[in-house]
């Protein structure tokens, strides 16, 4: 029954000294060594990729968002033939893609960040000529 036990231990002794403990773990140097003295470009000025900031610019009461976005029939199908519009446009970024649109009573808000003022442009001329012209509110942020 010693033995057993025994045994037990020194296998538990064994494993955990192949585990190594925390300060010996290489893995928190290896993501600090791959971020440290890196230069952050200007669309993640605090090296956050997330465009949260805008997110929460855009959530304003009475904002047009996408949590406001009508559920009618004819708006969810006027945003879905502008998306797909856009993302059909392989000329555009993928932040151009991604673009939020959101349809209200026929009428059209783009938002979000595209890398050029002719992106901008691009959008909103497809919004236009599936909404109307007036009826397109364009509030993309041009963001290189």
């Amino acid at each position: 029954m010693k033995t057993k036990y025994l045994t037990l231990g020194l296998l538990l002794l064994g494993t955990s000294a192949f585990a190594g403990t925390p300060e010996q773990s290489s893995s928190k140097s290896k993501v600090d060594a791959g971020t440290k003295g890196t230069q952050h470009s200007a669309q993640e000025p605090n090296g956050d990729p997330s465009n949260s900031a805008v997110n929460e610019r855009h959530n304003q009461p009475g904002e047009a968002n996408a949590d406001r976005q009508s559920n009618e029939q004819s708006d969810l199908d006027l945003t879905a033939k502008i998306r797909r519009s856009i993302v059909d446009d392989k000329s555009l970024s993928t932040s151009a893609h991604n673009v939020k649109i959101v349809a209200q009573n026929g009428q059209v808000t783009l938002k979000g960040p595209v890398r050029s003022e002719a992106e901008k442009n691009a959008i909103q001329q497809q919004a236009s000529s599936i909404a109307g012209q007036p009826n397109v509110k364009n509030e993309l942020d041009v963001q290189p």
